[in-house]
């Protein structure tokens, strides 16, 4: 492993400051992903910034009703916390499934944000990737792919965001705030992972230099309605095959709102708009759950080995949208 630097900052422009004048330098939270890949090679920064001391690990009601979260809150905090459970619970059941306690404990809202695929591909150094080096390829496609993209890949990557929590935020809306040199900035976490196009190797929207420093839940009536669900290939701590965070408001029978991510099943949360649209004014049924999932997996395109894929996420869709309907007020 490269010899690396240490820096502790105890403010966000001194962070900033830091890192824009170590342009190999790496933001430090709870370290759960950056040390694995620096073990492993795939990350060599030059210098770590430790940002745990930041003051950003509140979580607080906004003016609009909504939820601001800081970038250093840890996992367990947020799962944990009474206005995320109560109006939020997708969000913290997410957090819930994505690791074991001691990793919740040590992992941030930031760093979770900003972790890497999980693709073999890309952790092994001795394998070509076009995510970890740019125009070598991707062996993924005629490989081991079983769990890689059915949406919204292309030929130069398949690999899939790993993030339970980036699903749940990205249903309901979420917006990531950060800080520059420039000055502070923010994104809609639906933009905030670009398409993987001919550049994967460009994961997130974030200018050089910049540190996440909070995500913002807009007010919304209908999340305090709503779950996640996460399918994955051992009971115990794993990686998803395929997840949704859904909620729904349901009124005699019509569905009046409705709210759809799905995750792991392309390189970034995918928010499942088209599947939205059909279910809107219609009946809540089984029959329309399946027609929506259906417009929202037209666009799918399999490989040899994660054709599955499509028919658990249909399932999904249908058995989380069907409890949510049962449980519904009357």
């Amino acid at each position: 492993m490269r010899e690396f630097g240490y820096e502790r900052a105890f403010d966000v422009s001194g962070a900033v400051a830091l890192l824009d004048g170590a342009p190999e330098a790496r933001f430090l939270g709870g370290g759960t992903n950056l040390i694995d890949l620096m073990k492993a090679g795939v990350e060599r920064p030059a210098l770590l910034i430790d940002i745990r001391e930041l003051p950003l690990d509140g979580i607080e009601f906004t003016d609009d009703g909504g939820l601001r979260i800081g970038a250093t809150v840890t996992n367990s905090d947020l799962a944990a916390h009474p206005e995320v459970r109560r109006h939020y619970p997708a969000l913290a059941q997410a957090v819930l499934a994505g690791a074991s306690g001691q990793l919740r404990n040590m992992a941030t809202v930031g760093g979770n944000l900003l972790q890497r695929t999980r693709c073999g591909y890309f952790t092994d150094l001795s394998k070509r990737c076009n995510k970890r080096a740019p125009g070598t390829g991707c062996p993924a496609l005629a490989g081991e792919h079983h769990n890689h993209a059915i949406l919204g890949a292309s030929e130069h990557c398949v690999a899939t965001h790993p993030s339970d929590m980036a699903v749940a935020l990205a249903a309901f809306d979420a917006v990531i705030s950060y800080e520059t040199a420039d000055g502070p900035g923010e994104s809609p976490i639906t933009a905030f992972y670009p398409p993987v196009g001919d550049t994967p190797h460009i994961e997130t929207v974030l200018p050089p230099g910049a540190l996440i420093t909070g995500v913002t839940l807009p007010p919304a009536p209908v999340a305090a309605h709503s779950r996640y669900r996460k399918v994955r290939e051992r009971a115990s701590y794993a990686f998803a095959i395929g997840s949704i965070a859904a909620a729904l408001d349901v009124r005699d029978g019509v569905v009046r709102d409705v709210r759809l991510a799905f995750g792991a099943v392309a390189s970034r949360p995918w928010r499942a708009r088209a599947a939205e649209r059909v279910l809107i004014g219609g009946p809540a049924s089984a029959e329309a759950f399946t027609a929506a999932a259906d417009a929202e997996l037209e666009a799918a395109e399999a490989l040899p080995e994660n054709g599955y894929k499509v028919t658990l996420t249909r399932n999904l869709v249908v058995a989380v949208l069907t409890e949510l309907t049962e449980e519904a007020p009357r």
